[in-house]
């Protein structure tokens, strides 16, 4: 049962307006005979990891996605991981493939997101999709960037001119959040591990009128550093004491923050349903390359 606290951004009213939307579309082309296909490789025993892949496959078969797992041997190589790779890109069934991390120590998971056809890339990773983000042009975005962009709209803010600080630059989450909100005219700070080394990260989190963290970091981010009024996105997510938690400290952040997202209850759902909706984006992309 989910808090009535206002300040309390939940993921799953998002979410599930955009499944409806998924399948309604899902209907469609099954009825024009097009039938959407979703595959997976995964070569890893990651206990955490399996949860989200269980999402991932609830929630293709809610919206009528078939949806397939290909699971290999932590010990595969990196080759047959990558022939595997080769052989659904060329497969005109599949839609899109995910390869999903963590891959063993081993493999070069560059490599590997880097191999997938970018028309394929339904999680954004290769960077064809990366570079069309960057320059604002066609392509499928990275899906956990575009729900933080999309809770943060949801609560009506004007992002223009607004002062952003995105704490964590990865490829995946961090960098990709910087540019879809500096694309939102967004006046953006990115934070990462020399900001704390250099000991300005509260500094710039006492700054920050929107704040998104992405670290996986347990209590990173203090409650007492958050601005009075400001919108929090945590989409860190660690394991302590058998709880799922994010990187801000969220009792006392809930004290200043005008909204903030829970962990879990947040971000997560609707990257997954961005997940749905680049399927079928990438679909209809592979439907107008045959035309």
């Amino acid at each position: 049962m989910e808090n009535d606290d206002p300040r309390l951004l939940y993921g799953r009213k998002l979410a599930d307006a955009m499944l409806d939307e998924v399948a309604g579309e899902v209907k469609a082309l099954k009825e024009a005979g097009i039938e959407p296909f979703l595959m997976t490789l995964e070569a890893d025993d990651d206990a955490a990891a399996k949860v989200y892949r269980e999402s991932q496959r609830r929630i293709a078969r809610q919206v009528g996605i078939n949806y397939e797992t290909i699971e290999l041997s932590p010990a595969t190589s990196q080759q047959r991981l990558l022939n595997y790779v080769d052989r659904i890109n060329r497969d005109p069934f599949i839609n899109g493939l995910i390869v999903n991390l963590p891959l063993p120590e081993h493999i070069n998971t560059t490599v590997v997101q880097w191999s997938i056809a970018r028309k394929k890339d339904v999680e954004g990773v290769t960077p064809c999709n990366l570079g069309g983000l960057f320059l604002g042009t066609e392509g499928l975005r990275p899906c956990t960037a575009q729900a933080i962009l999309a809770l943060i709209k949801s609560t009506g803010i004007d992002l223009r001119g607004k002062e952003v600080v995105m704490v964590g630059h990865s490829e995946i989450v961090g960098k990709p959040t910087a540019l879809l909100l500096l694309h939102e005219d967004a006046t953006v700070s990115v934070c990462h591990y020399a900001t704390s080394q250099r000991g300005l990260l509260e500094e710039h989190v006492r700054n920050a009128e929107v704040l998104v963290v992405a670290v996986g970091k347990p209590g990173l981010i203090k409650g007492e550093w958050i601005k009075a009024g400001a919108l929090v996105i945590d989409a860190g997510i660690s394991t302590v004491d058998n709880r799922i938690v994010g990187d801000v400290e969220f009792e006392s952040a809930l004290e200043r923050a005008a909204y903030i997202t829970p962990v879990p209850g947040g971000v997560g759902a609707v990257t997954v349903a961005y997940l749905m909706k680049n399927t079928i984006a990438a679909l209809r992309w592979q439907m107008n390359e045959e035309n």
